[in-house]
């Protein structure tokens, strides 16, 4: 990785360019089961958290569960909203990918809420 993901979390977004005036466009959720085959080895090597939306696979409640480490669901078709408590974006591996480079976001008072816990419980089963 080009970067270190040690206490890190990471949000599954592919943002919209920045407006005038604005650190980063639309900012939504996309879906994070598009990645329940990288987040093991993501959690293995250190990250604390995920933020997305929708559901998980198993093989990734296991590793949130084995390593102590949470995913974040955050509302979908809210980006607009969602954009307005990132509060700094800087690009910080793969710029050449545009909305897909990663990037370090600061974020404040960010609506989002634990949907899988580091005990394997979720919302989704109530």
């Amino acid at each position: 990785m080009p970067i270190d993901l040690t206490g890190r979390v990471i949000y599954f977004v592919g943002p919209t360019p920045a407006g005038p005036g604005r650190v980063i466009g639309a900012a939504g959720p996309t879906t994070s089961s598009r990645m329940d085959a990288f987040s093991p080895k993501l959690i293995a090597a250190g990250l604390k958290g995920m933020i997305g939306k929708g559901y998980r696979a198993e093989g990734v409640r296991d590793a949130l569960k084995e390593y102590g480490a949470v995913h974040f669901s955050t509302i979908g078709g809210a980006g607009a909203l969602l954009s307005k408590h990132i509060t700094s974006a800087e690009v910080v591996a793969y710029e050449e990918l545009g909305a897909e480079a990663i990037r370090k976001l600061e974020v404040v008072d960010f609506p989002c809420f634990v949907a899988y816990d580091a005990h394997g419980d979720t919302v989704y089963d109530r």
